[in-house]
């Protein structure tokens, strides 16, 4: 994540996804227009990266020209266009490339092709790395594009919020900053499921248990459901894939949340990953991973007693607890590894009152 000015951004598309993006759209342009040494017109300020790299890939004649157009003030278009530096080359006759960073509301490009065509130019190709569909409004046909995005601000790849991010090299994209959305860990008897009630209360988040979840979808007989039993009945573990997409749903459920905890998810680099990437799709990203931290012997002494009224096996036998608690280790440590890096990973002393070790996770929850 990333702070420009008063706004934070979350990562959306990486640069390689960008060249892979403009290696394509250069493809294309070199297929179509061999031989017509076409006039490429970039928008300035913001397409400049985006020019650069597609002028630089096209393999026959061409002139290139800038010209600068104003529509936005801040995160908001204006809808309106002023002209800062006009057209000097005579295009009549010549086919013309407008290289555009982002096309939304469309208004831009309705008067730049008003007014190359007034000029006489003998077409007009609209080139742009973004595209919001969502929010276009014109009826101006996009020749050429990189990206279909949600209707969301993004800065990077010369694209800017008030001047900021035009030279980040990957995009991102404005952050839901109203979401908390918290990686939640314990060992087997740190009173985990306990926190995650009162703090589902205090902060108004949606608990997401990757259990309940499997519990619910297998019994209501959900398609994933379904494809979860079948992997389970075979003995074999179900798919990342699939869980993902679980968890997918029940954040898609709930699109004015203020944010989620997940509980049991995820348990492997990939399945952080995974995460990662659909929040960022939601504008949104984990903002801590919490483990409550509790001694080996305090958590075994728990879990006995917890066995004496439990009737759960695995509470009364401690070999299977101290197995139990040497698997949540082993399987913690890598994500532990992995926020750290994120400077995301929290460890919070789980050990005391209810209310007491939920006043130290709010602690650490109010800095996020």
């Amino acid at each position: 994540m990333i702070k420009l000015h008063d706004l934070k951004f979350v990562p959306f598309i990486t640069e390689d996804e960008i060249i892979t993006a403009i290696d394509k759209i250069s493809a294309q342009l070199n297929k179509d227009l061999a031989n017509k040494n076409p006039l490429f017109i970039g928008v300035m300020n913001g397409a400049f990266m985006f020019a650069s790299e597609l002028i630089k890939r096209f393999e026959h004649d061409c002139e290139v020209s800038f010209i600068k157009l104003a529509s936005y003030q801040g995160t908001k278009t204006t809808d309106q266009v002023s002209e800062l530096i006009g057209l000097n080359e005579d295009i009549s006759g010549r086919t013309v490339v407008v290289i555009e960073d982002i096309v939304d509301t469309g208004t831009t490009v309705a008067v730049l092709s008003e007014m190359l065509n007034d000029k006489g130019c003998a077409a007009v190709k609209i080139a742009t790395l973004f595209f919001k569909p969502e929010a276009y409004t014109k009826q101006i046909h996009i020749d050429y594009f990189g990206f279909k995005i949600p209707n969301r601000f993004i800065v990077g790849y010369g694209l800017d919020y008030n001047g900021l991010g035009r030279n980040l090299t990957d995009v991102y994209q404005l952050k839901s900053n109203n979401m908390t959305n918290l990686v939640l860990f314990g060992p087997p008897g740190a009173g985990k499921g306990t926190q995650a009630e009162v703090l589902k209360q205090k902060y108004d988040l949606v608990h997401i248990s990757t259990g309940d979840v499997f519990r619910y979808n297998i019994k209501n007989a959900t398609e994933l459901g379904t494809l979860a039993k079948s992997y389970i009945d075979k003995g074999q573990l179900v798919p990342d894939e699939v869980t993902i997409n679980m968890l997918n749903a029940e954040v898609d459920k709930n699109p004015n949340a203020k944010g989620f905890i997940f509980d049991g998810f995820p348990r492997t680099e990939a399945q952080a990953d995974a995460l990662a990437q659909f929040l960022s799709s939601k504008a949104t990203a984990v903002s801590a991973m919490v483990a409550l931290e509790v001694d080996d012997e305090v958590l075994v002494q728990r879990l006995l007693e917890r066995g004496k009224t439990s009737g759960r096996p695995d509470d009364a036998d401690e070999t299977v607890i101290r197995n139990r608690i040497k698997v949540y280790y082993d399987e913690t440590a890598i994500l532990k590894n992995y926020y750290q890096k994120e400077d995301k990973y929290f460890g919070v002393d789980g050990v005391g009152a209810v209310d007491e070790i939920t006043e130290r996770l709010s602690k650490v929850i109010d800095t996020l």
